[in-house]
């Protein structure tokens, strides 16, 4: 059974669907105690980094996601919710000018991209450089080609955490890896036939 966590924020019916079509049972819920009982979890996200983590903390889904993290199930983030795996995000929102907090389940922040050459945001399909051996990447070739939609990056303060990158007028890391937490700035669930590779790799983690 996989949880889709729903806290608002969007994007969570197309990840489900990616699921279903694959042929594994999948369903978004709010409830944090049917995710506590998942066998593995995924936290998508679109939106603002601050107001993201507000909801994920109304929802008391912070706790349940550390749990999960802890157990060794696996656990996959995409796009804000690889950001919010994080100790920071230089994005600030409404009134707010400080840093808004994450997770802190890595070390290291989400930065804007600052680019004079490149429309921000990110918008459109680019490549992956696989800079690490994972199961997640099973049978997806160097290069790959994915979605992405996203005006902020991950600095994580460890190269080793670093699955992939992607060139943005910078190289950037666009996933990690490590143990049972795997997590990509880009959309598998929009990204043709390759995205949905990836997805079953998750679906089959042990």
């Amino acid at each position: 059974m996989i949880a889709i966590i729903n806290y608002g924020a969007g994007n969570l019916c197309s990840v489900e669907k990616a699921f279903t079509y694959l042929g594994y049972r999948a369903f978004v819920t709010s409830d944090p105690k049917i995710v506590s009982e998942a066998d593995r979890v995924v936290l998508p996200g679109v939106g603002a980094f601050g107001k993201s983590m507000e909801r994920l903390e109304q929802a008391g889904m912070i706790p349940v996601v550390k749990e999960i993290i802890a157990s060794g199930r696996p656990f996959l983030g995409i796009c804000l919710g690889l950001q919010m795996l994080f100790q920071e995000s230089a994005e600030v929102f409404g009134e707010m000018t400080a840093k808004a907090k994450g997770l802190g389940i890595f070390r290291g922040e989400a930065l804007r991209f600052e680019t004079t050459r490149f429309k921000v945001p990110q918008i459109g399909w680019n490549r992956i450089k696989i800079s690490k051996e994972s199961p997640i990447f099973h049978g997806i070739k160097d290069g790959s080609f994915f979605y992405f939609v996203h005006s902020y990056y991950v600095k994580p303060a460890v190269t080793e955490l670093v699955a992939c990158t992607t060139e943005y007028d910078i190289e950037y890391c666009s996933g990690i890896s490590r143990g049972n937490i795997h997590a990509f700035q880009f959309h598998p669930e929009k990204s043709g036939q390759v995205g949905l590779k990836l997805l079953k790799n998750f679906a089959e983690l042990n």
